[in-house]
């Protein structure tokens, strides 16, 4: 049996990531950022707070992944904690002001990426795109609460 890397959608989706995350990590890198940011600012870019639970659970990413990026982030300057009202043990996390001034330049920079790799595409053909991603991640999501 001969493995062929072009017919493995796990291959072909794999490389297509990491190769989608390099270009964000050099867009993102000029202004402090890295792509491990983007979960937490896409989940808090409207001003909200959240746990660093309700984080990982949005980003599906273990519980300690999402520590090391917050406490990272903290350490930048991007995200501040505060006590949670509702549960003691627990905190609110909240982006800074400075890192919601960066945000302009975030969503510049995901169009500007998401232009390039979607250009070659034909309108219809960008649809179906998502449209066949949104139903591979549906099975791939059913599996993980079998």
């Amino acid at each position: 049996m001969t493995l062929d890397r072009n017919s493995s959608v796990g291959y072909v989706t794999n490389l297509a990531g990491r190769l989608l995350v390099r270009e964000l990590e050099r867009h993102l890198s000029r202004i402090g950022l890295s792509p491990a940011h983007m979960p937490v600012l896409l989940a808090l870019d409207d001003g909200s707070a959240a746990t660093q639970k309700a984080l990982a659970e949005d980003a599906r990413v273990e519980q300690a992944t999402m520590a090391a990026t917050l406490a990272r982030m903290e350490r930048d300057g991007l995200i501040q904690r505060t006590p949670n009202p509702d549960d003691g043990r627990s905190s609110l996390v909240r982006l800074t002001p400075a890192a919601l001034e960066k945000l302009p330049q975030v969503s510049a920079i995901t169009r500007s990426i998401n232009a390039l790799v979607l250009e070659q595409l034909t309108p219809e053909e960008r649809a179906q795109f998502f449209t066949l991603m949104s139903k591979i991640t549906a099975v791939l999501e059913a599996q993980e609460k079998n």
